[in-house]
């Protein structure tokens, strides 16, 4: 029952449409929602290794480390705002007749960049720290048996709450490049998605 519970309390913080999530929509928009699902697992990669942290007692101890959470946000924040400005070039640079339904700021040829990409958004946003280590370690307790255990199997939980909350924006993004949008629409996306980066990354940077 308590893995329930923190499947249900996971799948509403994992669908708060963060950085990684806006990502994943513009990845479907722009080279199918297959390539982005595949992107995905950057995503997961990352998160994957904070749970080791946390298991391994790592996690506390850069959580309450002033420095290197810091030293995360500014990271995440100046690769938010590269990704913002990147996208938001792009449509002005690509002429009309350019900016055919899977183009991309970086003319992916495959499915590395968009795996890079999710990585990197992720690991540079400390809300993902804080949530494996303050959120969490709430649903751990000693007479459940092994903490490094458990730990482990709450991260699987969470790592499936992601995947399952990543792939609602990966299929609202396919959705959209289904209906086959004028170029002009495809730069309006474009452009909403790359303020939007720009938004969050706004916010991160104000964020204490």
């Amino acid at each position: 029952m308590w893995l329930v519970v923190f499947f249900g309390a996971a799948f509403l913080i994992a669908m708060t449409p963060g950085a990684n999530n806006l990502l994943g929509m513009h990845h479907a928009i722009r080279h199918g929602a297959l390539r982005a699902l595949t992107g995905l697992s950057g995503r997961l990669v990352a998160m994957a290794l904070m749970i080791a942290a946390v298991a391994a007692g790592l996690g506390p101890l850069l959580a309450s480390s002033e420095l290197a959470l810091t030293i995360i946000k500014w990271a995440g924040v100046a690769y938010l705002v590269y990704l913002g400005v990147r996208i938001l070039v792009n449509t002005w640079r690509h002429g009309p007749g350019e900016l055919g339904p899977l183009a991309d700021e970086d003319a992916v040829k495959s499915l590395f960049p968009l795996v890079r990409k999710e990585f990197l958004v992720c690991a540079g946003n400390p809300k993902a720290v804080l949530i494996m280590t303050a959120f969490l370690p709430q649903f751990v307790e000693s007479a459940r048996g092994p903490v490094a255990l458990q730990v482990a199997l709450l991260g699987l939980v969470y790592l499936v709450a992601e995947l399952a909350a990543g792939t609602v924006f990966v299929l609202v993004g396919g959705i959209i490049r289904s209906v086959r949008m004028s170029v002009r629409a495809q730069r309006n996306v474009d452009r909403g998605t790359g303020l939007a980066l720009l938004g969050v990354a706004g916010m991160l940077a104000a964020s204490r």
